[in-house]
């Protein structure tokens, strides 16, 4: 079996983080890890507070997980501080791990900043060098890029000169206010559109993590980034279009829609 790594925040209510992670590796396919680099208090309506692990602490995780089980790919999440980002750069450096995809968690969904302003510094500055792709959306892309994005245009020059700049493949995601969730590829200096269609599903929490999760573990099984991408799409819009409703606020969407097996079906009668 196939295995990755999520280092990134933990969300106590389920539905984003090391929590989501976990259950979209299982739904795809490979063995999930974890380093936690945070736990959150949140749910579904915002982010109440936020404690960060030691540096030596991650840095005891990161070398726990690669010394036993080598992760074939490594997906990060959100991570708040320039001091955790430097020590997860230093061991990937020393690792080697050949799929990172990096998931620039700045704001989440329900808008709670989720980054101090030195981490996005540290972040384009260490992390994404080392990484095989990052998946910003619309208000992330323009923060790595500096262009400002109102159209697809706008979409692609901000990826190529993510690209361009870092040395990294970019998924841009365009959900947020352009082409109907229509993302784009960059890779290889070219870019590929993958056309998207928008689920009336308001329960969206937890979306990032859960593509870049999906994206992980397909480029663990093998698969190049635009298969990839391809099977993580299908896996989120059919999350979301099972229509879990649980929360006052964006909600999570049900990562486990297609369990099937005795172990999981409800109870009858």
């Amino acid at each position: 079996m196939k295995t990755v790594l999520s280092i990134a925040g933990s969300d106590c209510s389920g539905g984003a983080g090391i929590q989501a992670d976990i259950k979209t590796m299982i739904m795809n396919g490979v063995y999930a890890m974890s380093a936690i680099t945070a736990l959150t208090a949140q749910n579904t309506c915002g982010v109440a507070g936020i404690y960060e692990v030691t540096p030596e602490f991650l840095s005891q995780q990161l070398d726990a997980v690669f010394g036993d089980i080598f992760p074939d790919a490594v997906k990060i999440g959100m991570v708040s501080s320039s001091e955790l980002i430097e020590v997860i750069t230093g061991r990937l450096k020393k690792y080697q791990p050949k799929n990172i995809v990096v998931d620039p968690v700045m704001v989440s969904t329900s808008g709670s900043e989720l980054m101090k302003t030195d981490a996005v510094s540290t972040l384009i500055k260490e992390l994404l060098p080392i990484a095989s792709i990052v998946t910003p959306n619309i208000p992330e892309a323009e923060i790595l890029s500096g262009i400002p994005i109102k159209t697809k245009e706008n979409m692609v020059d901000s990826a190529e000169r993510i690209y361009k700049t870092y040395n990294c493949a970019v998924l841009l995601k365009g959900g947020h206010s352009i082409n109907d969730a229509n993302d784009l590829l960059y890779e290889n200096n070219e870019y590929y559109w993958f056309e998207g269609r928008r689920i009336d599903n308001p329960n969206t929490h937890g979306t990032g993590c859960t593509l870049s999760s999906a994206i992980a573990a397909n480029l663990a099984k093998g698969y190049n980034l635009k298969e990839a991408v391809k099977r993580s799409k299908d896996y989120i819009s059919q999350a979301l279009e099972a229509q879990l409703d649980l929360g006052k606020g964006s909600g999570p969407m049900d990562h486990g829609f297609n369990l099937s097996g005795r172990f999981a079906e409800e109870m009858k009668g």
